[in-house]
């Protein structure tokens, strides 16, 4: 039976909604404007999932999400790390333990991310597990948003163990060194079995990786450990053409999110080549 009470599933949703100004999540503001929060739509879209379910979480019509479900709504929402664990709770779930990998992305940082406007952007679980990207990130390299989840994971894009469909990136991408960095996405990986030894998630991309991809195997056996924190790539755009950029890989704190952004050199041809490719990209939200 729906619940009436202010503290349950639904009208919690309701009251973090109301909270969260579209300003925090990157949304343009309308002149004339009526709710002071999200509207339903804003956060379905941000949380990828459909209004209707929004509207029926809201009223106590649904009040089991999946966790996956209640991951993405935890983000959309900028939950704090008690809220999340709340509403995990209040859906029937345990939160995410110590030593498993965390997809949460804490306020603070979705509010810099929001202010980094069309810079190229996203972020990925230390399991390089792809949970965030903005408008500047899907204009230059492709929106990941037509991949499913499983698909939307840096290792087990660069080392396949199937034909699968597209990459993450759906524009041709080249690296300065590319077996320099393949070695550092491995020694990366190994450094988070050390960080999350529990996490399942993660020990399931290790074991696929080892068993279906030569080079992985190769790579893991020698048992470096270190972080992957720079690159130099070029995007190979169908529209501005060859990109070169600089991709920094900042790291967040306990939970190890890697956010990772592209730029070009200022001043350069390059960077007007970013720019013209993120005006001349879809104006899609930043979603996970």
């Amino acid at each position: 039976m729906p619940t009436t009470s202010g503290t349950g599933l639904g009208a919690m949703i309701r009251t973090w909604r109301d909270r969260l100004p579209p300003s925090a999540a990157g949304l343009p503001v309308a002149r004339g404007r009526r709710a002071a929060g999200l509207r339903r739509e804003e956060l379905a879209d941000l949380a990828g999932v459909s209004v209707d379910y929004i509207v029926r979480l809201e009223q106590g019509r649904a009040t089991t999400p999946s966790a996956p479900v209640v991951a993405s709504l935890s983000r959309a929402l900028q939950l704090t790390a008690a809220e999340r664990d709340h509403l995990y709770r209040l859906a029937r779930l345990v939160p995410p333990a110590n030593g498993v990998i965390s997809d949460h992305l804490p306020p603070g940082v979705q509010r810099v991310l929001a202010r980094l406007g069309d810079v190229a952007v996203a972020v990925f679980a230390a399991d390089w597990q792809l949970v965030w990207w903005n408008r500047g990130w899907s204009a230059l390299l492709g929106d990941p948003s037509a991949l499913p989840p499983r698909r939307r994971n840096f290792a087990r894009d660069r080392f396949p163990v199937d034909s699968g469909p597209a990459h993450l990136a759906l524009w041709p991408v080249t690296e300065a060194d590319h077996d320099a960095t393949d070695a550092a996405v491995v020694s990366d990986l190994r450094r988070a079995t050390g960080r999350f030894p529990h996490d399942s998630r993660l020990a399931v991309l290790i074991r696929e990786l080892n068993a279906g991809n030569r080079r992985f195997a190769e790579l893991w056996a020698t048992g470096e450990v270190a972080a992957h924190r720079e690159d130099h790539k070029t995007i190979h755009h169908p529209s501005v053409g060859p990109v070169a950029v600089d991709c920094d890989v900042l790291t967040d704190g306990d939970s190890e999110l890697k956010i990772v952004i592209m730029t070009a050199v200022p001043g350069s041809e390059d960077e007007t080549k970013l720019r013209l490719a993120v005006l001349a990209g879809h104006p899609a939200t930043a979603r996970h």
